[in-house]
């Protein structure tokens, strides 16, 4: 009897310190979306993978058009944005239900900017450095809302979409 109730309350105390992180160790997520930007409104799809019990790491690529009035001329641009990020997640220190995340993290990206012939404009492909600051409400053990605030990069105001557990 001592040896099942030490089994159980192993088991419990294994459930609850291993289950804050919303993605476990070795687990992935997808997330899609739409951005705010100044220029257009951009798409995303995105995945993260966990790393640890309280980080991530994940990429994503995204992509938006736009017109521009520019010298009396209309111009067609599009970005495609290709970028990197790892995020901590608060869950353990704040001792968060699995319903929530909270995360923060630095990220990378490269952004192709296509522009049409004849277009003089400052606008070029480089290199975007940045943060994010994130959320999630888990709807069930599988699909979740995220909002995401960021600086930086081609996110400049943030994101919202759909998580999906894989």
């Amino acid at each position: 009897m001592k040896k099942l109730i030490l089994v159980v309350a192993f088991a419990l105390v294994s459930a609850v310190s291993f289950s804050q992180n919303p993605l476990g160790v070795g687990q992935n997520q997808l997330n899609v979306g739409v951005g705010l930007s100044g220029w257009g409104v951009p798409v995303y799809l995105g995945l993260d993978h966990g790393i640890s019990r309280d980080l991530t790491i994940g990429g994503e690529i995204s992509y938006r058009s736009y017109d521009e009035r520019w010298d009396n001329n209309q111009y067609d641009h599009s970005i495609m944005g290709f970028s990197g990020n790892l995020n901590y997640h608060f869950n353990t220190a704040l001792n968060m239900s699995n319903e929530w995340d909270f995360y923060v993290g630095p990220n990378l990206g490269f952004y192709v900017w296509n522009s049409p012939d004849g277009y003089n404009g400052d606008h070029s492909s480089g290199l975007g450095v940045g943060a994010q600051l994130g959320f999630r409400y888990y709807l069930s053990d599988k699909v979740g809302l995220n909002l995401e605030f960021g600086g930086g990069n081609a996110f400049s105001g943030g994101k919202f979409g759909l998580t999906f557990k894989l």
